[in-house]
């Protein structure tokens, strides 16, 4: 089951730290300020407050900035005050628009990071992927030099930074210009190493399928901040109920990462153990019966109360897996990955379209039958989107031009084989090394080259033996031992080589803007082995697992930043042609 960690892990920095500076900085802004009195949740319904002034606290959203000016002219509550975490002249340009600019204030509230857990940490900007990778919009780099200033400020300084892709270039160039406008106080090194990784260099790990239970969970429930609303049919009851999901919860703790296939067989061993923690009522005195009920009792009912939660929701994921002949579903994936029965993919794919099974799955799998293939055969690609359109609407047709732009349905061009992209990649590092950029490097754009990165970095297990699940022994594990995300692997090779060195050509087949910088100090040892990992554009939960399970196989200590927990769904949802 649950994998042992090393001995020799070192210690999380304390992230409660940040939850306190935020509090403490809204708490000064909203009371001192503002003189705020009460908080109400901004929501698309008329305003409930009877206060003569308002103070509203948003994110810098366009629509959200646009509704509110309504409300107010139809209510007529003017001057009112806005708290932003970033000014953006498009917000203020609204507020002009709506002829109240001159009767709002706005302020800045510098939240950056909201801290999920012990180990992950979230910018809560799902709109960064959409703006940055798709509309070339780049407001939100700012605000992500911001959050990683943030930590260095508390926890650095950093020792190494790594990083792949072009955001995180701009990220870093960010963060080192506010740190050197800024004061630098010395401090003692928490974390050590530092890595930026684009969403954009891998997309195959978050189209695939989620199988540990936390990515289960967020697939069909939806984790927001690091709650879920689980309904009646996981409740049994009338009302629904929402649970925060971290590591205080015991039971979760212990079954986050594991395969959906190890989580019943856990649930029901705590089961026992928590009957046999109560059958130790019997036959007790009146003072071993008092130290009982005032020292254990409660903790066994929080217990008892969570394992019921968690086991009931557990069969309501698999009773919605087995409706969608999820075992059928993971087969097609994993040819898709191996590169096996291409054709009967595709079929199953038509067919998956043609019955109309659900209008997001069909575009996953046609976006992993791409992005694995390099592009999709014409003659597939043009059946494939007539198909679609008819199935689900002509009104899609952005949406295949939005995931057209990014790379992730495209149709493969005359003579653009694996073996012509491969020499091409060739040719690339031959000439840069010779203080040349060719042509190669704009063939190359938007191209996965998933094949040639799936060989040279072992991507896809190969192996006679059966896959233990109950005891992994890679982070293959995430996806039933057919794949290690690339995302992971990059990190992992990285960190073993202390660099990129080596990684020349992998690099090269993900188009690059890769860097490594090394500071002139020296950091304490448990520090070096805290390793901060940053996802601009989102990470899934099947990432976070992977990275746990090579920190305790390596005897490292991960935190995870992201800009927004991100899946499947999410994803594509961001892409839709009717994305606001």
């Amino acid at each position: 089951m649950a994998h042992s960690a090393r001995r020799d892990s070192p210690e999380l920095p304390d992230l409660s730290l940040l939850k306190r500076l935020v509090r403490d900085q809204l708490i000064y802004l909203l009371e001192q300020q503002h003189e705020v009195d009460k908080l109400y949740k901004v929501e698309y319904k008329p305003i409930s407050s009877i206060s003569d002034q308002l103070c509203f606290l948003i994110r810098p959203r366009i629509p959200t900035v646009k509704w509110i000016c309504g409300k107010l002219c139809e209510c007529r509550r003017l001057p009112a005050a806005f708290l932003l975490p970033a000014q953006f002249y498009a917000c203020e340009a609204v507020l002009e628009e709506q002829g109240i600019f001159g009767d709002v204030t706005t302020d800045e509230w510098a939240f950056y990071l909201l801290p999920l857990d012990d180990d992950i940490i979230s910018l809560e900007l799902p709109e960064f992927f959409r703006d940055n990778f798709l509309a070339g919009d780049q407001r939100w780099v700012r605000t992500a030099g911001s959050a990683l200033h943030l930590l260095h400020s508390l926890f650095g300084p950093f020792s190494k930074v790594y990083g792949i892709g072009r955001c995180s270039k701009m990220t870093y160039e960010s963060w080192r210009e506010q740190v050197e406008e800024g004061d630098q106080k010395p401090r003692l090194a928490e974390i050590g190493n530092v890595f930026l990784i684009d969403r954009d260099v891998d997309f195959v790990t978050p189209l695939c399928s989620q199988v540990v239970y936390e990515g289960l969970v967020d697939d069909i429930f939806r984790i927001k901040c690091g709650c879920v609303e689980f309904g009646t049919d996981v409740t049994s009851s009338e009302k629904s109920i929402k649970v925060m999901l971290n590591s205080k919860d015991k039971v979760f703790n212990e079954i986050r990462n594991e395969h959906f296939s190890n989580v019943f067989g856990f649930l029901s061993q705590k089961a026992r153990n928590l009957q046999i923690a109560y059958d130790k009522r019997q036959g007790m005195d009146i003072k071993q019966m008092k130290a009982f009920v005032s020292e254990e009792l409660k903790g066994l009912k929080q217990e008892h109360r969570l394992l019921t939660l968690h086991i009931s929701a557990s069969e309501s994921i698999m009773k919605k897996k087995t409706k969608q002949d999820f075992q059928e579903l993971l087969k097609t994936e994993h040819c898709l990955l191996e590169g096996f029965e291409i054709r009967e993919c595709v079929s199953f794919i038509e067919e998956h379209i043609n019955r109309q099974v659900s209008m997001i799955e069909s575009l996953r799998l046609l976006c992993l039958l791409s992005v694995t293939e390099n592009g999709l055969l014409p003659k597939d690609f043009r059946s494939l989107k007539a198909q679609y359109l008819q199935s689900y609407g002509a009104d899609h047709l952005l949406t295949f031009s939005n995931l057209k732009q990014l790379g992730l349905l495209v149709e493969q061009q005359p003579g653009e084989t694996l073996t012509v992209m491969e020499s091409k990649v060739g040719k690339l590092v031959n000439d840069r090394t010779a203080g040349k950029l060719t042509d190669a490097f704009s063939s190359l754009a938007k191209k996965s080259n998933f094949r040639a990165l799936s060989r040279k970095l072992n991507l896809v297990p190969k192996s006679d033996e059966e896959y233990d699940l109950r005891v992994p022994r890679d982070m293959a594990y995430i996806f039933s031992g057919a794949y290690v995300p690339l995302s992971c692997k990059l990190i992992e090779q990285v960190l073993e080589r202390d660099g990129w060195t080596g990684l020349e050509e992998v690099t090269r087949l993900i188009n690059g803007h890769e860097f490594a910088v090394t500071a002139d100090f020296k950091p304490k040892s448990d520090a070096q082995r805290i390793i901060l990992v940053m996802f601009l554009g989102g990470c899934t939960f099947s990432e976070i697992s992977a990275l746990r399970f090579l920190g305790k196989e390596k005897g490292y200590k991960f935190i995870v930043v992201t800009t927004a927990i991100t899946n499947s769904s999410r994803l594509l949802e961001a892409l839709l042609d009717n994305h606001v």
